[in-house]
């Protein structure tokens, strides 16, 4: 690999893909704000929160899609210099997020018996259903927003996306810690304290979005709002074919860890708060794997915007490159020092925090093991999605994920008898599968071809 000749791309792709690592840590950070805070407030209420984020967040994960293969094309229109398809598509996937979300309401809004039904707590479900149902609007405003971050990276300004979304962090605890515990005179609302905070805080995030995004002077040109209301159904389509599928590709993997959640409390408690901590650790390494694939969609939808597939490649190269770089840095750190990660985690004057460590420690090892089949499969959906191919790619991961992974781990765990281990390396298996088939598509269509004839029908 010419490292010299790749110097320009690696340089590129680290300026746009830093600040959308910021970003996701930072939405991350409001979430743990959140379980930390209500934690705090009471047990009921945190396993309510846990719940109905949970729920919350597999129905939001859907409705994704739009936002990411929007990016990609909106990347290949702008290398185009295609004004009008930019502003066609941003505002078609707009439409499809807001969609999304006011079609989640009603799962939203009745809730408390699905999750009665589910087998939860009548309770606990009761508090959960108050929680989203005050959530209920905040999702076509984060699933909008997430066009909006798309269209300001695809026009090369990831830093204002990071700063807005890094200023609702202090705002979301503030609101948290007058609105749950009813300081200053305000309300104690508990778990509802927490979603009228989360509202807040997305509903201004979106304005200040849009209002950069309206007011950047290089941007004007795309007249974004200009007869907003106006049905474009060609690009309508065109964006939900692309971005359906993808949402599906992501709650296919989030279910194969949820699923992954409900087999380890079958083994037992310790099991499952050790399993938790390992994955919530894993997850802050993904985040910068996540943002690396956000700015390889957006590399490779220009590239292909520009039928420039020696570029493609290059863009490819140097996404991987970073990728296994920080992987390799990772499971350094994840066999070195796993205890001390752990221990963040624990409180040590608990009498079960000794046996919850020893746990830990394990899957942290088998953590590290899965950390280059992790990167490599999340990178090269985001090189595919910028490329606009992504009905295959669904298939292969729902090969990978549920096919490979969720069977691997039920056989391994229970039937072989490895307990918690066995559930990881069905993770392991089932990560590295989709890894191998996600990298055989797109190298394929590179040496056959096929996005050269993509690139020529599209």
């Amino acid at each position: 690999m010419d490292i010299a000749r790749l110097r320009p791309e690696l340089t590129a792709t680290l300026a746009l893909g830093l600040p959308m690592i910021g970003s996701h840590v930072a939405r991350m950070a409001i979430g743990v704000a959140d379980t930390v805070m209500v934690g705090w407030y009471g047990v009921e209420a945190l396993a309510a929160l846990v719940l109905a984020s949970s729920l919350y967040m597999l129905l939001f994960l859907l409705g994704g899609g739009y936002s990411i293969g929007g990016s990609g094309l909106i990347a290949g229109a702008r290398a185009r210099g295609d004004d009008v398809e930019v502003r066609r598509v941003t505002r078609m996937a707009i439409w499809l997020s807001m969609l999304h979300g006011l079609l989640m309401a009603p799962l939203m809004w009745w809730s408390g018996p699905i999750l009665t039904f589910l087998g939860q707590q009548p309770q606990i479900a009761a508090l959960a259903q108050d929680y989203l149902r005050i959530m209920m609007p905040a999702m076509p405003l984060v699933l909008g927003g997430m066009v909006i971050n798309s269209y300001l990276s695809a026009l090369g300004r990831p830093n204002a996306v990071m700063w807005i979304t890094l200023a609702g962090l202090p705002l979301n605890v503030l609101l948290n810690w007058l609105l749950i515990f009813g300081n200053w005179g305000f309300p104690e609302l508990g778990v509802a304290g927490s979603a009228i905070a989360s509202l807040i805080v997305n509903g201004l995030q979106l304005v200040g979005l849009l209002a950069y995004a309206l007011w950047l002077p290089e941007a004007r040109r795309y007249r974004l709002m200009q007869r907003f209301w106006r049905p474009d159904w060609p690009f309508f389509f065109s964006v939900f074919r692309l971005g359906l599928p993808i949402g599906l590709a992501i709650v296919a993997e989030v279910a194969l860890f949820a699923g992954s959640n409900v087999m380890m409390g079958w083994i037992g408690t310790t099991e499952l708060a050790a399993h938790g901590i390992a994955l919530q650790i894993t997850s802050i390494a993904f985040m910068v794997h996540l943002g690396l694939s956000n700015a390889a969609t957006i590399r490779a939808g220009e590239a292909f915007g520009r039928r420039d597939f020696a570029g493609l490649r290059d863009v490819a190269a140097a996404v991987i490159l970073m990728s296994l770089g920080f992987a390799a840095v990772v499971i350094v750190i994840f066999i070195l020092w796993p205890a001390p990660l752990v221990q963040l985690y624990l409180d040590q004057t608990d009498p079960s925090s000794g046996a919850i460590l020893v746990v830990a420690v394990g899957l942290m090892i088998w953590a590290a093991m899965f950390q280059i089949a992790d990167a490599m499969q999340v990178i090269l959906q985001g090189l595919l999605r910028g490329v606009q191919d992504t009905q295959i790619p669904l298939y292969l991961a729902i090969v990978g994920y549920w096919a490979v992974g969720m069977t691997t781990s039920y056989v391994c765990a229970f039937t072989l008898g490895m307990g918690a281990p066995g559930l990881w390396a069905g993770l392991l298996a089932g990560l590295s599968v989709s890894a191998v088939l996600l990298y055989w598509r797109f190298y394929h269509g590179l040496r056959r071809g096929g996005w050269t004839r993509a690139a020529a029908a599209g």
